[in-house]
């Protein structure tokens, strides 16, 4: 995937196959690149009082720290991914080039992989307590702090959840990074996203089986209802028109809804990481206008936005990137909120993390716009 950004944001990339290379008897394996790690991080204080018992956080690591330990990079999933999704982007000639940059890509709290209310023993399911976008970053910052021992990152960046943990990262901590990268990512979610995301959660609480969060079995509707109300926002409505006919849209809901289901683990999961979502608003955290919060910020962003984004509205984003003067890269794409997967940014993303100032505010076009 030289020079692309394949965003593929509701579904999963194909299972990466970890290997570990023979060691002498007694000594210690080290995980091969890119296999999945997990840090024990105890009992997890989160920002509304509540705790997380015994919290492990997935994470995978691709390169080698240069002498300095200067170009180390973070990279958080988004919703509902996984940290093998996020494989694809990292390696020699791609996105993130891991002959130049030490990647750590990170299974964001709530995802099924680090600790989540699915794979929780002493908190499963409706026990598991409300977490926010900025527990994430607590959580990604103590890893590379107290378990990769980093004092400093190159950058940060992610795309869609992974960009709204981006916009926390550089508030939360202002100058631990030089650069940040946020994605189809929003520092407070509209009205509109809200909206969204609660219909969603309602769609699977509706869901016969439900039981009051207790499910009896799978809960098929519910996320068959939640899967139309998520594709409905992911492009745009004329990128439906255009690829699917009136004539074809039967065999396309049902195409759509055939994958639909899942038991009350991923349901919860599906819950907890939206939930973050509806309540992320950096200015109301910092107490503050939205165009203050650039006054937070010491790092230099790149922002990319669609503006036809309806799964996360770009309007916070590009105003918070107007205030603090941020070239912002605009996708001009049908394809929404997965604009990523119709517009090449690999190349711009490079450039900016090898020479930031070499960037300024641009337009880029879908060749396939349709």
């Amino acid at each position: 995937m030289r020079g692309t950004m394949k965003a593929p944001l509701l579904l999963c990339a194909s299972l990466y196959l970890a290997t570990f290379a023979a060691v002498p008897a007694g000594a210690q394996a080290r995980p091969a690149a890119g296999a999945e790690q997990f840090a024990e991080l105890g009992d997890f204080q989160l920002q509304n009082g509540g705790v997380i018992e015994e919290f492990r956080l997935g994470y995978r690591t691709l390169g080698t720290l240069n002498a300095n330990r200067s170009n180390a990079i973070v990279w958080p999933t988004w919703l509902g991914g996984k940290s093998e999704d996020l494989l694809k982007f990292a390696g020699p000639g791609k996105v993130v080039d891991t002959t130049n940059y030490f990647v750590i890509l990170v299974d964001a709290l709530g995802n099924g992989i680090s600790s989540s209310p699915s794979n929780s023993k002493k908190q499963p399911l409706m026990k598991f307590p409300r977490f926010g976008i900025r527990d994430m970053v607590e959580t990604e910052h103590r890893l590379v702090t107290e378990v990769l021992h980093l004092a400093h990152l190159r950058a940060v960046m992610g795309i869609s959840m992974g960009g709204m943990q981006t916009f926390e990262w550089v508030v939360a901590y202002p100058d631990f990074m030089d650069l940040a990268i946020p994605m189809a990512g929003s520092p407070q979610s509209t009205a509109y996203d809200k909206l969204l995301w609660t219909s969603q959660i309602d769609a699977i609480e509706l869901d016969p089986a439900w039981n009051s969060g207790h499910p009896t079995g799978p809960l098929t509707r519910g996320f068959a209802v939640a899967e139309e109300i998520g594709q409905m926002n992911l492009t745009s409505p004329a990128y439906r028109v255009a690829h699917t006919t009136p004539g074809d849209f039967n065999a396309y809901l049902a195409e759509l809804k055939k994958g639909a289901g899942g038991d009350g683990g991923l349901a919860w999961d599906y819950i907890r990481q939206r939930e973050a979502i509806i309540a992320l608003d950096i200015p109301a955290e910092l107490g503050v206008s939205l165009p203050e919060v650039a006054k937070k910020v010491r790092a230099r962003l790149l922002v990319i936005v669609s503006p036809q984004d309806h799964l996360v509205n770009p309007t916070p984003a590009q105003e918070l990137a107007a205030a603090m003067g941020a070239p912002v890269i605009t996708l001009d794409s049908p394809c929404g909120h997965v604009s990523l997967d119709c517009i090449s940014v690999g190349p711009t993303v490079a450039k900016f993390l090898a020479d930031p100032a070499s960037l300024r505010t641009e337009i880029l076009h879908d060749a396939n716009k349709r």
